[in-house]
């Protein structure tokens, strides 16, 4: 009875991947806190990273275990912090430590309790209305009773392309489509 209740809490939270996490930060931690002979192994900013991070990681391998509903966001942080400690903490904790921290972050990650799937796992999302089709603009014609679709056509001068790039417009086109413009207002004008 004692084993089966251990199982189904084994399996409710990623327990390999919290426990990898952690054992990288302990051997971090040990790792940095060497004594050879007259020597002490130490690099960061006067070794408080080598303090920091792995504590860190340790923190992070314990959270993993005891709130499995945050997996995500803690694993993807111990994967962040064991990658730093490439830099931040004497290689890694020479390599084994980021090793078994990042190592332990993507099985954090991946895991998801046993019988859901991972479509179950995830929230699911508002029910979200589709956006509408664009249509063009239709109006009606009071006199003939039709509708026609509005479209907007820019203007052009006379003789240059119907698609043309604002960089390659020549300002005698820019000037003659103004033109026109001005006339085709005169004309509306006069009506």
């Amino acid at each position: 009875m004692h084993t089966s209740r251990w199982n189904q809490w084994r399996r409710s939270r990623p327990l390999v991947g919290g426990v990898l996490v952690a054992l990288g930060g302990l051997e971090m931690f040990f790792s940095s806190q060497l004594d050879l002979g007259n020597i002490h192994v130490q690099l960061g900013i006067e070794g408080l990273q080598a303090t920091i991070i792995p504590i860190l990681l340790v923190l992070l391998g314990v959270l993993l275990v005891t709130m499995p509903a945050h997996r995500v966001f803690y694993g993807v942080i111990a994967l962040a912090v064991a990658l730093y400690s490439l830099v931040g903490v004497n290689l890694g904790g020479f390599l084994l430590g980021m090793l078994l921290s990042t190592v332990g972050g993507i099985v954090a990650v991946s895991w998801a309790p046993k019988g859901v799937d991972a479509a179950d796992d995830v929230s699911e999302p508002s029910a979200v209305p589709e956006p509408a089709e664009r249509s063009p603009k239709v109006e009606d014609d009071a006199l003939t009773g039709s509708a026609t679709a509005a479209v907007e056509v820019p203007e052009h001068a006379e003789g240059s392309p119907a698609v043309e790039d604002d960089a390659s417009t020549s300002s005698a086109t820019r000037a003659g489509g103004r033109t026109r413009n001005r006339e085709v207002e005169a004309t509306e004008a006069s009506r």
